[in-house]
């Protein structure tokens, strides 16, 4: 009888599942939940977008692209990327379209990191950072994000985790789960801190359209000496409502371009030709849907705070993203017993903190992508959940 487990990769067997899907899971399984756990975009894809995806089908536009994207796409979020976010790429060796911006961050990642190098990675946060660190063979080196500090990375955290042997810090603001921002500030506090080092940044900026207030998202790849040294990842999921047309892209130095392309050619060989198409559509006429999401979000993320804080249950007010973040310390469950209580009791289902990192328990991540009246409903059971238990 065959061994399975002497076959197969001790590192990948060494993972523990997803704490998101495993809570999602459960949920899926269970009759009449409301689930507030995944932060999938309540919208559909705008109309122009599904029309010219659907378009291209008719014209049996169904063959492979060039590995790196089409060539028009790329020059879109080239035009993009200077016109929203004050960055230049060149779209024929600076970037490269990948499936999902899950796929660019691995890509980033395997490229750049050799067995035994330091990664350094924001917590809380994003759940795929930390094992295709551990798979490529480094050291994780978290860095906890606190709510006194509305989880932003300081600059005196960061020279503490900094060591001979450090590669890569992974920057994911706005932040899953968090929803915190980074300032122009605070990355320049971050920018004076590497300037002297190798180390490179993966700047996570999937949620960049998705910023709440008068200040606008700023790259770190925009300031001085810092845009060579980043790969910044994008994508369609979160600002397009597109997250099931699985399209993202990376950007950064043509040097790391190039090794990540080579692998993404091995990998993938190129991202779905229809979601391409749909894309360029997207870049070039969806700036106001955009905005108009953006608002409904906003207004949301605010109910959804002052709820929170009125039930008892201490949230700070997140600038960007589409979650919150509240502490249920007060309530004398770990983050698990929190989520899993409130899911067998009033089925309600929520992510535990801890799903993102350490400095995640006694947290909460709700997700606000969801219609208002389900969000309502939501926050309804919650009070009555922590009521019955006070």
């Amino acid at each position: 009888m065959i061994d399975y487990q002497k076959l197969l990769s001790h590192k990948v067997v060494e993972l523990k599942p997803s704490g998101i899907r495993r809570f999602f899971n459960i949920a899926n399984e269970m009759d009449g939940v409301i689930s507030l756990g995944v932060g999938e975009p309540d919208f559909k894809t705008p109309y122009v977008v599904r029309q010219a995806a659907i378009e291209s089908l008719n014209r049996g536009r169904t063959w492979y692209t060039a590995n790196a994207g089409m060539p028009l796409l790329k020059q879109e979020i080239s035009k993009y990327l200077h016109r929203r976010f004050n960055l230049s790429y060149h779209p024929q060796n600076e970037l490269f379209v990948t499936v999902g911006g899950s796929e660019a961050i691995d890509m980033c990642i395997r490229c750049l990191v050799n067995p035994g190098d330091e990664v350094m990675v924001v917590e809380p946060s994003f759940v795929s950072y930390k094992p295709i660190a551990q798979v490529s063979g480094a050291k994780i080196v978290p860095i906890a994000t606190r709510a006194e500090d509305e989880f932003r990375l300081t600059a005196q955290q960061l020279k503490a985790a900094l060591s001979p042997k450090s590669k890569l810090l992974i920057l994911p603001f706005p932040a899953n789960p968090t929803g915190a921002v980074m300032l122009r500030e605070d990355l320049e506090a971050i920018a004076q801190v590497l300037r002297d080092t190798d180390v490179m940044i993966l700047s996570d900026e999937i949620y960049g359209e998705l910023t709440y207030g008068n200040e606008r998202h700023v790259s770190i790849a925009e300031l001085p000496d810092m845009w060579e040294r980043t790969i910044l990842v994008g994508g369609f999921s979160k600002s397009y409502a597109m997250t099931g047309w699985r399209l993202g892209y990376a950007c950064g130095p043509a040097p790391v371009i190039e090794q990540m392309l080579k692998l993404h050619q091995y990998a993938i060989m190129c991202a779905p030709t229809t979601s391409q198409f749909a894309a360029i559509e997207a870049l070039r006429r969806c700036d106001d849907a955009i905005a108009d999401m953006r608002s409904e979000y906003d207004m949301r993320r605010r109910i959804m705070v002052d709820r929170l804080n009125k039930m008892g249950l201490s949230c700070f007010e997140p600038r960007g993203a589409f979650y919150v973040f509240p502490d249920i310390r007060s309530t004398g469950y770990t983050s698990e017993q929190f989520c899993q209580e409130l899911l067998y009791a009033k089925k309600v289902a929520v992510v535990p903190g801890d799903a993102f990192g350490e400095s995640g328990e006694g947290y909460v991540r709700i997700s606000y992508s969801y219609a208002i009246e389900h969000l309502t409903r939501a926050l309804e059971l919650i009070e009555e959940f922590i009521h019955e238990r006070q």
